[in-house]
């Protein structure tokens, strides 16, 4: 009788425990969420001379293009990605080992610095059509070279970089698909190719869309490539509605309508998929039966794995670091230990802040499995498919307006200005950066924290443990390597980051990106190569963290 009634004693204290929670997590859903409800607002709002100018002159282009490259870099990674993980599952050849980890190192490479090499390498005067000229004794306007600085390289350039996503999560699928399939397959008389087409890639679609889906939020985020390039896209747009036209409602409006593209192009993989199911039902996981390839197979094997990777890493990585070991005129080792540090410092914050929001609101999750804080946290990770550019005008038109209404504040009651404490300073970059990126940590501690049984929580609960204690106590050293995973990858997605760096950085303010950026805009490259080269540096260790994982994808699979 007495254990019933301290039960029913503490029934109340823990549903105020758990309403706490569930208020936190509501106010953290609502606080990140603001940039996105600004730029819907925006629809609603009249548009202005800038906006009707550019719909009747740059938007139909702006579309044109930006569908061009959705279209082109969805099917060149998910041909890519989806063949060299089938060959990497299935197949034995030489290299096989070193290209089941080399071939993730183009993720490493961000995108417009992919485009900086390839431009400085395959232009006019650059090595490869000199070296032609002169071997043909050929002058200019006797000969064709395709143009590495239009629409057609700048999907090939996204393709190169953006494929490891699809080959990751392919290469994992085709890992856990069940033996019993494959084998009914090659009973009923299927090759290797048709049993790929017919059985493993209709079971592998949830990842192959995953992937391509990731691929092409990357694209429409682009913009250091496509504005390097001179190609009219809609990140390009809003960049010059905010600076040239001087128009924020503008670059909201043409945000708000980039991100419903992206949502548009998520919710037609959602319909497309419908009521299937993609799981097995067997438990039969076993080694997958490998096929050794010899002669001209193995040879045509282990060259479809070189030419992306090459291409993708290696070869622009390499005119990198010749750039940076022969160019006289770099910038000083005070201002590179600058960039690196205003780099490292927007990293470790944001990568902090954003683990630290992820386990709360995924404990948030554990805690209170209810339909509306489930929808908070995917409303949450709604970020990741923003590009960056579309999250920094909803960041700036809100902070904005609160510095300048603080600053008025200040002036009528204490006679003081507060200037710009938000927008004018790395605040609101950091705030942008966690609307961005929150998802990955989010997703990647939702992972981890999945893989901790309930009774680990009973039995915290039964010796008096409350929520945050059991948080902090007992489930954050037990994911510890999840979100250890995490900020790595929020740490090097920030530095990487352009666009919204380009429009919410503090004045005198400057990263590795924009450098980078800045010096390749002024067909600097030389100079531009050890900036970029440091950013790839960066890069290289989550991809070292995904290498490490891919090996143990599948359960019953060893190395």
């Amino acid at each position: 009788m007495s254990a019933q009634v301290e039960g029913m004693e503490r029934a109340p204290l823990v549903a105020v425990r758990h309403g706490l929670w569930s208020w936190l997590s509501a106010l953290l859903v609502l606080l990140l969420s603001l940039p996105l409800f600004v730029l819907a607002g925006s629809l609603f709002e009249p548009a202005g001379e800038a906006f009707q100018h550019m719909s009747r002159t740059v938007l139909p282009r702006f579309l044109a293009n930006t569908l061009f490259l959705v279209l082109v870099v969805g099917l060149g990674v998910a041909g890519i990605g989806a063949g060299l993980a089938w060959l990497m599952a299935m197949y034995r050849f030489p290299g096989r080992r070193l290209f089941e980890w080399a071939l993730v190192l183009p993720l490493a490479m961000p995108a417009y610095v992919l485009a900086y090499a390839y431009t400085d390498f395959l232009q006019f005067a650059g090595p490869v059509q000199g070296a032609l000229r002169e071997a043909m004794g050929w002058r200019r306007g006797d000969y064709w070279f395709p143009e590495i600085r239009s629409l057609p390289g700048a999907a090939l350039v996204l393709i190169l970089v953006l494929y490891p996503y699809v080959y990751l999560l392919c290469r994992s699928a085709f890992l856990e698909q069940s033996v019993c399939a494959i084998e009914v397959g090659r009973s009923l008389g299927l090759t290797g190719l048709r049993t790929f087409w017919r059985v493993a890639l209709p079971l592998a679609r949830p990842a192959l869309a995953a992937g391509v889906a990731l691929a092409l939020m990357e694209t429409l985020a682009d913009f250091g490539t496509v504005a390097y390039f001179g190609i009219d896209t809609f990140v390009t747009g809003i960049y010059r509605a905010w600076y040239s036209y001087g128009e924020p409602a503008t670059a909201a409006r043409l945000s708000t309508f980039l991100l419903l593209c992206v949502l548009l192009v998520l919710a037609l993989e959602r319909l497309g998929r419908g009521k299937a199911r993609y799981h097995h039902t067997s438990g039969r996981y076993r080694q997958l039966p490998e096929e050794r390839l010899d002669g001209w197979r193995a040879a045509l094997a282990s060259a479809a794995c070189a030419l992306p990777l090459s291409f993708g890493f290696l070869l622009p990585a390499g005119l990198l670091l010749g750039h940076a070991a022969g160019s006289g005129d770099v910038l000083s080792a005070a201002r590179y230990l600058e960039l690196a540090a205003n780099s490292a410092t927007l990293g470790l914050v944001t990568a902090t802040l954003a683990v630290a929001l992820a386990a709360l609101l995924a404990y948030a999750q554990r805690l209170l499995p209810l339909a509306h804080v489930r929808a908070g946290n995917r409303l949450v990770a709604l970020g990741y498919a923003a590009p960056g550019a579309v999250v920094a005008i909803g960041v700036l038109i809100p902070f904005a307006a609160l510095d300048n209404w603080l600053d008025a504040w200040l002036r009528a009651c204490c006679g003081l200005s507060s200037g710009l404490l938000l927008t004018g300073s790395i605040a609101a970059l950091v705030f942008a950066y966690l609307v961005r990126f929150l998802g990955i940590a989010l997703q990647t501690t939702e992972a981890s924290l999945g893989k901790v049984k309930p009774t680990v929580d009973a039995a915290a609960r039964s010796l008096g443990a409350r929520p945050g204690r059991l948080l902090l106590r007992v489930h954050a050293p037990m994911i510890a390597g999840g979100l250890l995973t995490a900020g790595l990858l929020v740490l090097v997605d920030v530095v990487k980051e352009l666009p919204a760096t380009l429009l919410l950085r503090p004045f005198d303010f400057d990263t590795l990106a924009v450098v980078t950026f800045n010096l390749a805009r002024d067909e600097r490259l030389a100079e531009a190569s050890a900036a970029a080269l440091a950013i790839v540096l960066l890069g290289l260790l989550p991809v070292y963290v995904l290498c490490r994982s891919i090996a143990r994808s599948r359960p019953g699979q060893g190395g």
